[in-house]
């Protein structure tokens, strides 16, 4: 088993920068695809970014331009860098391993997720 641990979550104002990590204990990154994903409070939980074993990725539209992914499995490390944060950004952001080659936009296909990271965007 893989175990996700997200960090970096704080609160921003709008306009401002956060980079998210991801680590793996347990086993290592470089046998999945790996997803972000974010819960609002009263909302479904969204994939907002995803990259395959071989570094294909994708973005939900709404964060195309602001977001990147990107991980390195020689330090079991997946990050998500996120700027010019608006408000609608605010959310429980959470890490996945998904057990295939490419990522998935729906939770449902992932395996293990870590406890999540508060990300709080202030106007």
């Amino acid at each position: 088993q893989v175990h996700p641990v997200e960090s970096g979550g704080q609160l921003v104002q709008a306009g401002g920068s956060l980079r998210l990590s991801c680590a793996a204990s347990g086993r290592t990154f470089s046998g999945y695809a790996l997803g972000w994903f974010r819960q609002a409070p009263g909302k479904e939980r969204d994939f907002v970014a995803g990259i395959s074993r071989g570094g294909e990725f994708g973005y939900i539209d709404s964060v195309k331009g602001r977001f990147t992914i990107s991980r390195d499995d020689a330090k079991n490390m997946l990050t998500l860098q996120m700027n010019s944060l608006k408000p609608e950004d605010t959310a429980v952001y959470y890490c996945a391993t998904r057990n295939g080659y490419y990522s998935s936009t729906d939770p449902r296909d992932y395996d293990y997720w870590g406890q999540g990271t508060q990300v709080t965007v202030s106007s």
